[in-house]
């Protein structure tokens, strides 16, 4: 109830505010008054916050303003949404939009995925989330994780240390991310035995990639021949998912981004997935979602 409801009973305030609806929680009882469309706007939220809270999940008031402005894109509801259990922590992942929840269904029916969005989509979070459980079940036998090793205005030459070093800061994300989903001492253990794999995108030429779940992010800084090179590592048994932002290239000309260019010639090809999220599935702070428009709305200018 206390998830829920939310601190100083946050959760509940943001959905009468996003419905216009009158919201009142006595013991474990959720009531929802006032005008018909009022309370049929709030229903379908007040059942995505109690199916969140029984999950065990974190819900804020910004998850509750998420849940607000989702609309699912398929005519689905929250129960459709793809769930994966993480045995090791004793966690579930859940989606939490229902753009989210369609680009989990396309990576369990596709063999490559490409998965392209703004910041704080889950783009590459959901896709790690997908290869450890796909680990877990012995679906694959190893975790492939690769990322273009590109400056952001920045010289890869002047970071001190040796070159593992160097490469170090532009995979830390894919680690966070696999932190997140595996207890500390599993993830160590992978690590040394190349169970999994975190390595920068050139690292993967002349190599095939059999019975691995392959994922390549940031992959809008991914050249055209490395791209080419990549896709054509993939071996049997094995699945690819390919995410980036369209927005954040930092290669001296747009046109070499392979994500660009693979967004213009792999569509329609069977077993290839395309799946583009936008700002309402942001799960970072709320202003990271009004950033995100207020940049598109300038670029259109």
């Amino acid at each position: 109830m206390l998830t829920l409801a939310g601190v100083n009973d946050e959760n509940l305030i943001e959905l009468s505010k996003q419905s216009g609806a009158k919201i009142a929680l006595r013991g474990d009882t959720l009531t929802i008054s006032g005008p018909g469309d009022s309370v049929n706007r709030a229903a379908p939220i007040a059942k995505r916050m109690i199916d969140t809270a029984r999950q065990q999940m974190t819900l804020t008031a910004d998850d509750v303003l998420r849940m607000s402005i989702d609309t699912p894109r398929d005519g689905g509801g929250a129960e459709d949404l793809q769930r994966i259990v993480l045995p090791g922590i004793k966690r579930v992942i859940t989606p939490k939009t229902s753009g989210q929840g369609e680009y989990l269904k396309l990576i369990s029916e596709n063999d490559i995925v490409v998965g392209i969005g703004p910041a704080g989509t889950g783009k590459t979070y959901l896709a790690v989330a997908a290869a450890v459980d796909a680990l877990s079940r012995k679906r694959v036998r190893r975790i492939v994780l690769a990322r273009p090793a590109v400056e952001a205005g920045e010289s890869l030459g002047f970071l001190p240390g040796d070159l593992q070093a160097k490469v170090d800061p532009y995979l830390r994300p894919l680690y966070d991310a696999l932190e997140d989903m595996m207890p500390p001492e599993r993830v160590q253990k992978a690590l040394e035995t190349r169970t999994i794999e975190i390595a920068p995108l050139a690292y993967m030429r002349g190599r095939t990639l059999a019975d691995a779940f392959v994922i390549l992010d940031e992959a809008q800084n991914a050249t055209n021949a490395q791209m080419k090179m990549f896709l054509t590592r993939l071996g049997v048994n094995s699945k690819t998912v390919i995410t980036g932002d369209k927005t954040q290239i930092d290669l001296p000309k747009r046109e070499d981004s392979g994500l660009v260019q693979i967004e213009r010639i792999l569509p329609g090809i069977d077993g290839i997935g395309f799946h583009y999220l936008n700002e309402s599935d942001v799960v970072r702070h709320r202003l990271v979602r009004e950033i995100i428009k207020a940049y598109a709305e300038d670029a259109g200018n």
